[in-house]
C-alpha cells in the first residue's frame, strides 16, 4: 500500500524548496515554462537517479541497466540470472546499484515471482541515451543528426513539437554564424575546417528538407509549428548560399599565397608541416651554438647616443659634404631560366586543343620535377581571370587563353618519378564549360604531392609576379 499522506508532505516540501529560488511575490505557478517540467517529473527523476553523483557511479549504473535491458528474450530476470550476467562486478557494488535502481523505480521488483522487470520509463531513458551515443560514434561534425532524427521521428508519428523545431533552428543559426566568423577571419586553416563542417551540414540539410516540407504542408500543424518550419527553411537557404562566400575567400587566399623561392613550397605547406609536429621546441635543438646574451642600456646611454648621432648629422649638413657615391645595384637579367620555362609552358598551352576533349591536368603539368609542377599548378587559377587578363606580360597572356580550368576536391595517384599524386582536374574549352552542370563549382587546385617526403632539390625555375 502507498502512504498518500507522506507523498503529499514530500510534495509540499519540494514546492516550498522551489519557491526559495524565485523572487518574493512570484510563485512557480506564475511561470508558464515551469509547468511542462513539473509534468515531466517522473522522467526527470529517472535521469536524476542515473546521473546523480560521480562519473564512475553513473557509468556503473548505466552499465548495469543496459546489460539488463539488452536481454529481450524474457521480460523478467531472477537474481541468479543477474548474477550470472554481471559476474564481473563485485557483489557489494552490484547490490548497491540494484538497490538504487529499484528504489527510484527504474527496476520493478515482483515479490510474488521473485524477479526483476525493466520499467517502461527506464527503456525510454535508455533509448534517448543510445541515440546520443550513436551520434557520438558517427562523428557528426555539424551536430545536427540527433535533433533532425528527433524531428523526423516526431513527424512520422504526428507529434512534432515547436520546441524540437526551435532546437533545430537554433543549431542552424549557430552554424551560419560560425561559418561567417571563419570567413571573416581570413585564416586558410579555419576556412578549410569550416568548409568540411559545412559539407556535413549540407548533407543533413538535404535530408531534412523533405521533413520540413511535410511539416509546412501538414494541415494538422498549428500556426506556431508552421512559422518554426518556415524559419528553418530560410535558415537552410542561408546556409546553402555560403558556398560562394567560401569560394571567394579561398580564391583570395590563393592569390595572396607566398611561394618560397624555387622550392615549389608555399607558406601553407610549411604551416601544415609544423602543425604535424608534436614538439616544436625540439626543432631548435642544436640550432644555436651559443645562448642569446641580453644587452641592457640605461636612459643616460640612450641620450648620449642620440645626441652624438644628432650632432654628427648637423655637422655634416653645415659642411655641405656630398654623400659618397655608390655603385648601382645589379638588376637580375629578365632573360632568366624562369622566363624561359614560363614561355615554354605558354607555348604548350597555346597549342593545346581542348575543343573536342578536355585535357587532363597530368598532361599539362607533367613530365617535370616537383617544383616546376607546383609552379605550373599555382599559375592555373589565373586562366580566365578578368583582372589579370587586362595586364601585360606572360601572366596576362595566360589569363587570356581560351581555356577553362575545372578541378575537383579529390586527388589521384600518378605514375611519375617526382610527383606521387595530384588533383583530379582538366582544361576545357569555354563552350564545354558553359554546358557543364550548374552544380559543379570550380575549385582551386591542390599542390601536387611529392613522391617522397625527402627534401626537394632546387630546380632552375623561379616564380614571378606581375606588377
Amino acid at each position: 500500500m502507498q502512504n498518500t499522506s507522506n507523498d503529499a508532505e514530500v510534495q509540499n516540501e519540494d514546492d516550498l524548496a522551489l519557491q526559495t529560488y524565485f523572487k518574493p511575490g512570484i510563485t512557480p505557478e506564475d511561470v508558464s515554462a515551469v509547468f511542462p517540467l513539473k509534468r515531466a517529473q517522473p522522467v526527470l527523476q529517472a535521469f536524476t537517479a542515473l546521473f546523480h553523483g560521480g562519473f564512475n557511479s553513473v557509468l556503473l549504473r548505466l552499465l548495469v541497466l543496459r546489460e539488463l535491458a539488452a536481454d529481450v528474450e524474457t521480460p523478467s530476470l531472477s537474481r541468479a540470472d543477474i548474477n550470472a550476467k554481471l559476474g564481473y562486478l563485485e557483489a557489494d557494488a552490484l547490490e548497491t546499484v540494484l538497490s538504487r535502481l529499484r528504489s527510484t523505480g527504474l527496476l520493478i521488483w515482483d515479490a510474488s515471482q521473485s524477479v526483476y522487470r525493466i520499467a517502461p520509463t527506464a527503456r525510454n531513458v535508455l533509448a534517448a541515451i543510445e541515440s546520443l551515443l550513436q551520434v557520438e560514434e558517427n562523428n557528426d561534425q555539424a551536430e545536427m543528426s540527433y535533433m533532425l532524427t528527433q524531428v523526423a521521428g516526431a513527424q512520422a508519428v504526428g507529434g512534432v513539437s515547436v520546441e524540437q523545431l526551435h532546437h533545430l533552428l537554433g543549431r542552424l543559426i549557430e552554424l551560419t554564424e560560425e561559418f561567417s566568423d571563419a570567413i571573416a577571419s581570413g585564416s586558410e586553416f579555419q576556412l578549410r575546417t569550416a568548409q568540411q563542417k559545412w559539407h556535413t551540414a549540407c548533407d543533413w540539410v538535404e535530408k531534412g528538407s523533405q521533413i520540413i516540407h511535410a511539416i509546412t504542408n501538414d494541415s494538422r500543424a498549428d500556426a506556431a509549428t508552421h512559422r518554426a518550419a518556415q524559419a528553418i527553411g530560410r535558415a537552410q537557404s542561408a546556409l546553402l548560399n555560403m558556398q560562394g562566400m567560401f569560394s571567394r575567400a579561398l580564391n583570395q587566399i590563393e592569390r595572396q599565397r607566398v611561394h618560397l623561392g624555387q622550392s615549389g613550397l608555399s607558406t601553407t605547406d610549411i604551416k601544415t608541416w609544423l602543425l604535424q609536429k608534436d614538439d616544436l621546441a625540439a626543432l631548435a635543438d642544436d640550432a644555436l651554438a651559443k645562448p642569446v646574451t641580453p644587452m641592457f642600456i640605461t636612459p643616460s646611454e640612450m641620450i648620449d647616443v642620440a645626441e652624438s648621432e644628432l650632432l654628427s648629422h648637423r655637422v655634416s649638413a653645415l659642411a655641405g659634404a656630398l654623400p659618397a657615391g655608390e655603385n648601382a645595384p645589379s638588376i637580375a637579367n629578365d632573360d632568366s631560366d624562369a622566363l624561359h620555362e614560363l614561355d615554354h609552358w605558354l607555348a604548350l598551352l597555346t597549342e593545346a586543343d581542348a575543343s573536342e576533349k578536355p585535357i587532363s591536368l597530368q598532361d599539362i603539368l607533367l613530365p617535370s620535377n616537383f617544383s616546376i609542377a607546383s609552379y605550373r599548378a599555382s599559375m592555373l587559377p589565373l586562366l580566365g581571370d578578368a583582372n589579370e587578363s587586362a595586364l601585360q606580360g606572360a601572366t596576362g597572356i595566360l589569363a587570356r587563353l581560351p581555356l577553362v580550368f575545372n578541378s575537383k576536391d579529390k586527388m589521384h595517384k600518378v605514375h611519375d618519378e617526382h610527383v606521387a599524386a595530384m588533383s583530379i582536374a582538366s582544361l576545357s574549352a569555354p563552350d564545354a564549360a558553359v554546358t557543364a552542370p550548374a552544380a559543379q563549382t570550380t575549385r582551386k587546385v591542390k599542390p601536387p604531392a611529392p613522391a617522397e617526403p625527402s627534401e626537394q632539390s632546387a630546380p632552375s625555375v623561379e616564380t614571378r609576379e606581375t606588377p
